[in-house]
């Protein structure tokens, strides 16, 4: 009977072939070396205009800008994210320990710049949770209010500790800048793919459970201690649980019951900041309660101010992380935008784009921003298609900032702390990733529960340290332990699988197939060999072992029978003759030629020492380990290589790893090949076992 319908059997037939005949047939050169410095230095007008379109997108993008069919939506967009970015930058302000106001200068200058600088179309630069609590937790260990305590009417002086905290956290900012735009000049942006998105995701859950726990102080009313460093969050939760009797619960009514109503709807946000500033302006809910409230905000914008160069020691440390965390968080949101719409977001520019709005930033007291997961979300599902919504966004706050922003003197900050928390709820959501992990993949689990536990303890920097520490360990043990497996060939075909995981694989007579999941080095090259030995089923240490002593030992008997020989009488010498090798083929002699060195003429086989031999008599290997050609051509195993990629060979010729005993003609196109030649050649004497590996 035929094949099954819509399905062709396919039959290829090719001469075998090893690495030294298969560059004959192909004609094998070196590939010629492409020196990337000289393309750096070389200049034209197309380069120097194709270096402009790069660090300038808006000159590339702009021209072509579809007037008609996207500017209503960027917009309407740009309107949307004002709305959010206006209490989001006052609450980002207070978790960062700044006055409101800063947080509103941190929405407008990095947005503008922004706008100019980045490639991402959909993501909407500006405060951030997670930023805002790191700086925090630099401007509150490095500036505490016990710092600023006036000793005779043991109150804070808050005007000298809010102006030291804006210059830490604006020098702060331009240090960012200048770490994010020096590794992005220097295409350092593959750097964040060393930050795996289980440790991203844990890290950014923790942060915002910080973010929780330093908000309750506001929604509780609390004057709580300024902490930092490891377990400070865990004396704050401490500190609450104590402190929470003293915090005054208002009743302003009840919701009349009955009459079958249905549950109120949530109001947007801006709605309730302006009914709470109203309200509180009206009952005046600082002056009779002594409710905390944002205080005042000064109209117009602040003159720039230079970075101060003593506090760079300090901050750098800090500096660098929130640069790493700040970046991360806006290249992963930026490339699921630009995968979902089609276009390509440049990772070394994005470096560059964060970097001078930070650094520009910080001139203009602004604080350390990256992008809003739930801002970005709202720009691109309300018609925004280009930064041109940013741009909008941030001129409607520099219109607040230089006429309304005054109107909001009287927002509670308990209302602010409210908004934070609730925008906290999509990371918070993150912790549903445990049981997905742990039935998908528990080591990205293992890094993401350390993570998590590390930045719950030891607070935000030395958390991010020792989760990255943690995750490049664990990657280095995951080369170190791969899946090692012995290889069958499936039935009545050339393909050859793990005899473990296919039932219709059978292991070749004589053969044995060894192959590795991870790329061989210098740090797993001894588990490989272990492993290899182990799998093969033979204890190759015992037999060479034995093999050495019965060698010595029968050294020593031919010294003494020829020292006590007699003159004229001869004593014979027992040596089993080299077999003639068939010149017949090139090939065959040439290997069967290594061969015979290995075999030696003294009766030295395991079979004339009285050893047990190997049941198979070729190894196909897939790495590049002398040692392991060297001790099973001791127990008269042969050793092949297959399936080795051009720069694996070119390695291994720079490594001097071929000599008159290895050579090209052991290493093979397929492991198919390596099996069919070990099958057709044994070594001299046919019940010798043949090994074969598989890169």
């Amino acid at each position: 009977s035929g094949p099954p319908s819509g399905r062709r059997d396919y039959h290829v037939e090719r001469p075998l072939l090893n690495q030294q005949q298969l560059e004959e047939l192909g004609h094998w050169g070196p590939a010629p070396r492409t020196h990337q410095w000289r393309t750096w230095l070389q200049c034209s007008r197309a380069r120097a205009y194709a270096l402009l379109l790069r660090h300038f997108p808006i000159l590339a993008w702009l021209p072509r800008y579809p007037v008609r069919d996207w500017l209503l939506g960027d917009v309407l967009s740009g309107l949307s994210v004002a709305i959010m970015q206006l209490p989001q930058g006052l609450a980002y302000a207070l978790l960062a320990g700044l006055p409101p106001v800063f947080g509103l200068y941190s929405s407008f200058y990095p947005v503008f710049i922004y706008f100019l600088f980045g490639t991402s179309r959909h993501i909407s630069v500006g405060t951030f949770a997670i930023m805002s609590v790191m700086v925090g937790s630099v401007t509150e260990s490095l500036a505490p209010d016990e710092d600023f305590m006036d000793i005779a009417n043991s109150t804070v002086n808050e005007t000298a500790r809010d102006t030291y905290r804006v210059q830490l956290a604006s020098t702060l900012s331009v240090l960012v800048g200048l770490f994010q735009v020096g590794l992005g000049l220097v295409h350092f942006g593959f750097v964040v793919t060393y930050l795996s998105e289980p440790l991203v995701r844990s890290y950014t859950t923790a942060a915002s459970v910080q973010v929780f726990i330093s908000q309750l102080k506001y929604v509780f009313g609390l004057q709580l201690s300024s902490r930092s460093g490891p377990l400070s969050l865990i004396y704050t939760v401490l500190e609450v649980c104590w402190k929470l009797p003293q915090t005054v619960v208002r009743h302003p009514g009840h919701r009349a019951r009955g009459g079958g109503g249905k549950a109120p709807r949530s109001l947007p946000l801006p709605l309730i900041l302006i009914g709470a500033t109203a309200i509180s302006y009206g009952v005046g809910l600082q002056q009779r309660f002594g409710v905390d409230v944002v205080g005042n905000i000064p109209a117009g914008l602040v003159p720039p101010v230079a970075p101060n160069p003593q506090l760079f020691a300090k901050l750098v440390g800090n500096a660098f992380a929130i640069a790493v965390v700040g970046f991360a968080i806006a290249i992963s949101l930026g490339k699921i935008f630009a995968l979902r719409h089609g276009y390509r977001v440049d990772s070394n520019q994005e470096l560059v784009a964060l970097g001078l709005s930070n650094l520009i930033g910080g001139i203009f007291q602004c604080f350390p921003v990256s992008c809003s997961m739930s801002r970005s979300l709202v720009q691109e599902s309300t018609g925004g298609n280009t930064q041109i919504a940013g741009a909008i966004s941030s001129l409607f706050l520099l219109l607040i900032i230089l006429k309304l922003g005054e109107l909001f003197r009287d927002l509670p900050k308990a209302v602010l702390a409210a908004a934070i928390i609730v925008n906290l709820k999509g990371m918070l959501m993150q912790f549903k990733d445990i049981p997905s992990l742990w039935k998908a993949n528990q080591m990205d689990l293992l890094i993401w529960l350390v993570t998590f536990v590390a930045t719950i303890l030891l607070n935000l920097d030395l958390g991010l340290a020792v989760a990255i520490v943690f995750s490049l360990l664990l990657t280095v043990v995951r080369t170190q332990l791969p899946r090692y497996s012995v290889l069958g060939q499936v039935t009545d075909t050339d393909i050859y699988r793990d005899l473990a995981e296919y039932a219709e694989a059978r292991e070749v007579p004589g053969v044995k197939v060894f192959r590795s999941s991870a790329t061989l080095f210098f740090a797993n090259a001894e588990f490989y060999s272990d492993a290899l030995k182990q799998r093969c089923g033979v204890d190759v240490d015992y037999l060479l072992s034995r093999k050495k002593k019965l060698m010595k030992k029968r050294e020593l008997q031919q010294k003494r029978l020829k020292k006590n020989k007699t003159p004229g009488l001869s004593v014979p010498c027992n040596r089993s003759v080299s077999p003639q090798v068939n010149p017949a083929a090139e090939l065959e002699d040439a290997v069967a030629s290594n061969q015979e060195d290995a075999k030696a003429p003294n009766g030295s086989t395991l079979k004339a020492l009285g050893l047990p031999q190997p049941d198979f008599h070729s190894l196909v290997l897939g790495s590049d380990l002398k040692n392991i050609f060297r001790d099973f051509r001791e127990i008269e195993v042969e050793v092949y290589i297959a399936a080795c990629h051009s720069p694996v060979v070119a390695q291994l010729e720079a490594g001097h790893f071929f000599d008159g005993s290895i050579t090209k003609q052991h290493l093979f196109v397929s492991v198919h090949d390596a099996v069919t030649f070990a099958l057709q050649h044994p070594r001299s004497d046919p019940s010798r076992p043949v090994l074969a590996t598989k890169l």
